[in-house]
C-alpha cells in the first residue's frame, strides 16, 4: 500500500514539476534555504511523535518560524554581500541528521526485538516439541 502512495507521489510530482513556473536564480536561494528550514521541522516532528511529544502548536509555528527566519537570514545575508544563509544550512542540516539518526535508532531497535521475540518464539516451540 506504501509503495501505491510513493508511485503515486511520484508521478503527481513529476506532472507538477512539468507544468510549473520556473523560479528564477536570485529566488532559488531563498527557495533552498526554505525548503531546507520545511525539512528540519518535519524530522523534528517525526522524532517528536516517536517519543511521543508531538504538540501541532509547536510543529507549525516552528515549520513556519524556521522558514520566515531563514529566509530573513537569507535576504540580510545578500544586502550584506556575506553568505549568512550558510551558517542556517549548516545548523538546520545538522539538526536534521540527528534527527534522521534518533528515527533510525527507533526503527532498528524495534526491527531488532521482532527478530529477537521470533527466534524466541522458536526456540520454545522447538522445546514443546
Amino acid at each position: 500500500m506504501i509503495f501505491i502512495a510513493i508511485l503515486i507521489g511520484c508521478i503527481i510530482g513529476a506532472i507538477v514539476g512539468m507544468n510549473a513556473p520556473i523560479i528564477s536564480y536570485t529566488m532559488s536561494g531563498y527557495l533552498a534555504i526554505s525548503i531546507v528550514a520545511a525539512l528540519d521541522s518535519v524530522f523534528g516532528g517525526i522524532t517528536s511523535v516517536l517519543k511521543g511529544n508531538f504538540d501541532l502548536k509547536i510543529f507549525v509555528s516552528g515549520f513556519f518560524g524556521n522558514a520566515i527566519l531563514s529566509i530573513l537570514l537569507t535576504y540580510l545575508g545578500q544586502r550584506l554581500d556575506v553568505d549568512i544563509y550558510l551558517a542556517a544550512i549548516v545548523v538546520f542540516v545538522g539538526r536534521m541528521f540527528t534527527n534522521l539518526a534518533i528515527i533510525r535508532r527507533y526503527y532498528l531497535d524495534k526491527w531488532s526485538k521482532k527478530i529477537e521475540e521470533k527466534k524466541a518464539n522458536r526456540q520454545a516451540n522447538k522445546q514443546e516439541k
